[in-house]
């Protein structure tokens, strides 16, 4: 089987419903062999926030790479830092903020894959 693999710098990025800048780094629209989940990075600006919003579907996991943020999990607020891994389940309302002075980079894996149609305001 032929490896799939994208390079980052390859990839446009585009704004979500949320607010931040994603990259989708492997998305079964896009890439061949992906069916049954999606993989971005996202970028929140400093002093933004996205919206707080949900997914009916998808299971979401965000990964800190880096930057400094707050995020809003189910109403309890708490400090997200590189490394720290969130997940947010199904219909949980989420939200982040960034604060810092330095972009708040995150990865964004969901399963089922990333969809415009599953993302509505909390």
């Amino acid at each position: 089987m032929k490896a799939m693999r994208t390079r980052r710098d390859q990839v446009e990025p585009y704004r979500t419903k949320d607010g931040s800048t994603v990259r989708e780094l492997m998305h079964p629209s896009v890439h061949a062999g992906i069916r049954n989940q999606s993989l971005a990075e996202a970028v929140v600006q400093p002093g933004a926030k996205t919206l707080v919003h949900r997914h009916a579907k998808s299971e979401e996991l965000y990964h800190v790479l880096s930057g400094q943020g707050v995020m809003l999990l189910a109403g309890e607020r708490f400090a997200v830092n590189p490394g720290d891994t969130v997940l947010i389940p199904p219909g949980t309302p989420h939200g982040l903020d960034n604060p810092g002075p330095d972009n708040l980079i995150i990865l964004c894996c969901c399963a089922p894959a990333y969809s415009h149609e599953d993302t509505e305001p909390a």
